[in-house]
């Protein structure tokens, strides 16, 4: 179906499902008389108007920046009429924020750059979009790269334009990912010992290129990727989720931003005008990792952690639950407990169950750079956001670490032993290969999960770790009383049955986790030309 006819579409089901010849006014009264499955139906294909609707808008809010430079003076396309950016215009005839305004001419932009590209070459072939993963994308480089190419980023504009992504979706994924780092290249000596000056200026420049389309190639691969992911993870995830491939992409820039935020971490007080003392704090990588963990191991009961078999972390946990405390005042109390008990505190008397630690994880390769003092990365175990390799080898020295053999899907090769409940080493691996909950669309950490059996323990079902999964408390409910199941063919992914018995949904594990299974680390040494 053609772009337009897909809106047509939605518009006659909503038309069929709320009735026609209806006013503003009537449309909420005739939608609270629909039956569950119709609202359903409403939403998701108001949503399709929606998408393509604002697709258009960015598009159009991109021709209008290309008609609305500095260089057009008053002849630009917004400045004609009255205002001194496209953006400015844009906010005038959308009436949103100015934020929002901003977002459509950036992400038209975007999408106006790769319409550009392959515009001005329509002569000459496309550069081939990556299907393979990153490593195979940067084999596949062409060895004679072409005067223009679509940038890394068109395959999101794509993705904007079919639906296969919302602007949310793509502005996520465009912010987290970046811009691919600039290579510095050493070529000295590269065109041979009787080239002249102009051979080598030319060598570098054609060095130059192939390692920028290498980068773009290793991006545009990530961006499909991250596509695929769309659907089954919230916009939060998918940005998190690039941001941290973005930094395993490339490890030097990602130990450069360690250390700005490193440089920019402060605390601040003040007292506002009511006389009230107000403060804040701009965390660096490990100590916002720190303090998070502190208050989730302390709330989690109360934000819909796992269900406690010990019976005094339970009775701790129902006591936690009633507190009239709201989460916020819990949360302050909890800090400032932290910062009167100082270190000499015991951990039942401040967090109520276990002392709370920052978990990373870290591929043996990660670590072997770290302890040469070279660039790596790590990531946290409950949210994959992603550390400096150093971390690496200060948390070893001060909490010591656990040895888990994984194959390259994340799957642990030790697959634990028989018994009832899954072991605390078995958990660790679970947490380290699921990443947290793995219901689709659930964005729990592995901490607030619980280990599901997919073969019923009563039945004859083994503890074993390529028959669990971890689920959040909710969705481990909604399983055993909703009829819902799950199951798994070896070590294929887990697939997500439904009650209704539609086609099973399969239960990936999150992107970032498979790049760190497979040790992609492409720069700087892989996209570096040979000498």
């Amino acid at each position: 179906m053609t772009f337009f006819s897909d809106l047509q579409a939605a518009l006659d089901a909503l038309s069929r499902v709320v009735g026609e010849d209806l006013d503003g006014i009537a449309v909420p009264s005739a939608v609270r008389r629909l039956p569950d499955e119709a609202v359903v139906e409403v939403i998701a294909q108001a949503s399709v108007l929606l998408r393509g609707a604002e697709s258009l808008r960015i598009a159009a809010s991109g021709t209008v920046a290309e008609r609305s430079t500095r260089d057009a003076g008053h002849d630009g396309l917004a400045q004609k009429r009255g205002h001194r950016s496209p953006v400015s215009l844009i906010q005038d005839l959308t009436g949103t924020r100015r934020a929002d305004a901003a977002k459509q001419v950036r992400l038209g932009e975007a999408l106006a750059a790769g319409i550009r590209d392959t515009r001005d070459d329509a002569s000459g072939p496309d550069t081939a979009e990556p299907t393979g993963g990153v490593a195979d994308a940067a084999c596949a480089a062409p060895t004679s790269p072409p005067t223009h190419q679509r940038p890394w980023h068109a395959v999101l504009g794509d993705g904007l334009m079919t639906g296969a992504l919302t602007s949310a979706q793509h502005d996520a994924i465009f912010r987290g990912l970046g811009e691919p780092p600039v290579p510095v290249l050493t070529t000295e000596g590269a065109a041979g010992p009787d080239a002249t000056p102009e051979d080598a200026t030319a060598h570098e420049l054609s060095a130059q290129q192939i390692t920028n389309q290498e980068f773009a190639a290793a991006w545009a691969s990530a961006a499909t990727q991250l596509i695929d992911e769309a659907a089954v993870r919230t916009v939060e995830e998918l940005a998190s989720a690039a941001r941290c491939i973005r930094d395993m992409l490339d490890p030097v820039g990602a130990e450069r931003r360690f250390e700005e935020r490193f440089e920019a971490r402060a605390f601040r007080t003040w007292i506002d005008r009511d006389g009230t003392r107000r403060g804040s704090f701009t965390f660096d990588d490990e100590g916002g990792a720190w303090i998070q963990t502190v208050i989730d191991s302390a709330l989690r009961p109360r934000r819909g952690g796992p269900r406690f078999v010990d019976p005094e972390e339970k009775k701790r946990a129902d006591e936690l639950a009633t507190d009239p405390r709201t989460n916020d005042q819990l949360a302050y109390d909890l800090v400032i407990d932290v910062l009167r008990a100082g270190a000499v505190a015991e951990a039942d008397a401040v967090f109520s169950t276990r002392q709370p630690g920052v978990r990373i994880i870290a591929t043996a390769a990660a670590h072997r750079e770290s302890l040469e003092s070279r660039p790596a990365v790590a990531v946290l175990e409950d949210t994959d956001a992603s550390l400096p390799g150093w971390l690496i080898a200060q948390h070893m020295c001060d909490a010591g670490a656990r040895t888990a053999t994984l194959d390259a899907e994340g799957n642990p090769l030790d697959l634990g032993r028989e018994a009832r409940l899954y072991t605390s080493k078995q958990r660790l691996a679970l947490a380290v290969r699921d990443g947290g909950c793995r219901w689709t669309g659930c964005d729990r950490p592995a901490s607030y999960c619980e280990a599901h059996h997919i073969d019923p323990y009563a039945e004859g079902g083994r503890t074993d770790i390529d028959r669990g999964i971890l689920l959040c408390r909710f969705h481990h409910m909604q399983l055993h009383h909703g009829g819902w199941r799950i199951t798994r063919r070896g070590t294929d992914d887990f697939l997500l049955h439904a009650p209704d018995g539609s086609e099973p949904i399969a239960l990936p594990i999150r992107l970032a986790r498979r790049y760190a299974f497979g040790d992609l680390q492409p720069p700087p040494r892989r996209f570096r030309p040979a000498a």
